[in-house]
């Protein structure tokens, strides 16, 4: 499948908003982007709500995919896109004016050896805005050559590029409100829990009984004293807990319970 996304030969980049059920946030993310790129595309794994009608009304091309995995959803509109670059943006994520322009600039500069652009984020969650725990500046590689970049199929969720290329660092960050309460970030924890679960299994790990003590203790050490979570005050403190409850010890009571993960 060939998505051509606008009417020129080949457009020089285009956005692509992987969505689910985002009619909260959409407009506010295409609005923030649009002006930045030459389209925008949603690629959209089957919402119920208004995000599709509402992408329509604000200019972007919406294509529908069932969802299978985020790496799989990001290089299928990879593959399909016709365009020099492309830009990845969550929903949730919002572009300044600044960093508008220093996307202009780098594209002005046109370096051929280029092939990705890692950018920052500043973090807000349940109202604060993280700066430790490894929250900040929190890179993500987003804007890819597309004829250089390929996502590693093995890494489903919290997806790694493949580059063919120098990789460079942009100074001025994407806004992120990923989460907005206590509850939101509840019920997303278990999922992500469970997929680092099955890449500890894809490493032939099995849970051991000192795992369930040590591995939930060495997550709140990195989280909150070498990511220094301790400068985010009471809430570092509360977020590197969790953290250590969702990265530290539920992948191993995955690993305990649910066999199919050791399946080929």
């Amino acid at each position: 499948m060939a998505v051509k996304p606008s009417s020129e030969a080949k457009p020089r980049i285009v956005a692509v908003i992987l969505t689910r059920n985002e009619a909260n946030n959409i407009a506010a993310c295409i609005n923030s982007v649009k002006p930045w790129v030459d389209a925008i595309v949603v690629w959209d794994s089957g919402s119920v709500d208004d995000t599709r009608a509402i992408a329509k009304r604000c200019g972007a091309l919406v294509v529908y995919r069932p969802f299978d995995n985020y790496a799989a959803q990001r290089q299928a509109a990879l593959d399909a896109i016709e365009a020099e670059w492309i830009l990845f943006v969550d929903a949730d994520e919002r572009f300044t004016a600044m960093l508008g322009q220093e996307l202009l600039d780098f594209l002005e500069k046109d370096d051929p050896n280029i092939a990705g652009a890692w950018l920052p984020r500043r973090n807000f969650i349940v109202g604060h805005e993280v700066r430790g725990a490894g929250y900040y500046p929190d890179y993500q590689l987003r804007l890819l050559r597309r004829s250089r970049a390929e996502y590693v199929a093995e890494r489903e969720v919290h997806e790694i590029v493949d580059v063919d290329g120098e990789e460079v660092y942009f100074e001025q960050p994407l806004t992120h409100y990923n989460y907005a309460s206590w509850a939101h970030f509840h019920s997303k924890q278990p999922t992500y829990a469970k997929y680092e679960a099955g890449i500890l299994a894809q490493r032939g790990i099995h849970p051991k009984p000192h795992n369930f003590i040590l591995q939930p203790l060495r997550e709140f050490r990195r989280r909150y004293i070498s990511l220094r979570g301790y400068i985010d005050g009471l809430f570092g403190l509360q977020f590197s807990l969790w953290l250590a409850w969702y990265y530290g010890f539920m992948p191993y009571i995955y690993l305990m319970t649910d066999k199919s993960l050791y399946e080929d």
